[in-house]
């Protein structure tokens, strides 16, 4: 992580894990996405220490994160997503390296155009997909869209990278700032320069605290922000790209070992 950015985190006050969920679970929210590079996102960093606390757990406050997303054979996810349909459905299992544990997540957007997340703890590790998680995927689906999935899914792009949350004090938003990103799909691995960061904000409306001190800075969200997306374009594992390519762009993606 840039140095710069790691002795202004240090500065934040910490909340646990619990603090964070009984603040702000936020499995429903609107998001923001930014892509910052270190020079830039600092300002805003010292900012956000006035109004948000950071996530600390065993003196840690940056995590290590490994993804691995799933999609059918046509990758329909992807394209559902390119296209912007309002219908469309990401699946992934989420391993959070330093505790030990994975989770089956689904996220989902709903008639509001508001992001659901429902996550279901994996307990095969060597077969997350099996049929309880199938059967998972599919009553989800189904209760947000009211017709069947309809997928084969098979996994299609790992990724990893470093992870910091901050919650407010006042709950009800919290923010993820991601870094040191590494993607590999097809045998092609990617990473993004370390000095740049992806922020996400999550609030109930799109518009909380940081958004607006982000906005007070000058810096506005990037569009088709999506590291799923993102990790397949860079890669090559996706005939269209358009939509990702200013994203791409900003990233400044290069050449990386297999992760």
């Amino acid at each position: 992580m840039d140095l710069n950015v790691a002795q202004t985190l240090a500065g934040f006050e910490k909340i646990s894990l619990e603090g964070l969920n009984s603040k702000a679970a936020m499995l429903e929210r609107l998001d923001n996405k930014y892509i910052l590079p270190a020079a830039t996102f600092k300002p805003a960093l010292e900012k956000f220490s006035e109004r948000f606390d950071v996530l600390e757990i065993d003196g840690k406050r940056a995590f290590t994160y490994a993804t691995r997303y799933y999609d059918d054979a046509e990758l329909r996810g992807y394209y559902d997503h390119h296209q912007g349909r309002r219908k469309r459905c990401k699946v992934r299992v989420r391993e959070y390296v330093d505790a030990g544990f994975s989770y089956l997540e689904v996220k989902l957007k709903d008639k509001r155009k508001i992001t659901v997340k429902k996550r279901l703890k994996v307990n095969d590790q060597t077969n997350p997909l099996n049929d309880r998680a199938v059967a998972f995927i599919e009553a989800n689906y189904r209760d947000i869209y009211a017709e069947g999935f309809g997928k084969t899914l098979h996994p299609v792009i790992a990724m990893k990278y470093l992870r910091i949350t901050l919650v407010a004090k006042q709950g009800g938003e919290r923010m993820t700032i991601d870094t040191r990103l590494q993607f590999e799909a097809n045998g092609v691995a990617r990473a993004v320069e370390p000095d740049m960061f992806i922020i996400e904000t999550k609030s109930a409306r799109g518009n909380g605290h940081a958004d607006k001190i982000l906005r007070g800075l000058h810096l506005h969200p990037t569009k088709h922000c999506s590291k799923y997306c993102i990790g397949l374009a860079s890669t090559g594992a996706v005939a269209r790209q358009n939509n990702f390519l200013p994203a791409l762009k900003k990233l400044r993606l290069a050449d990386a070992c297999s992760i």
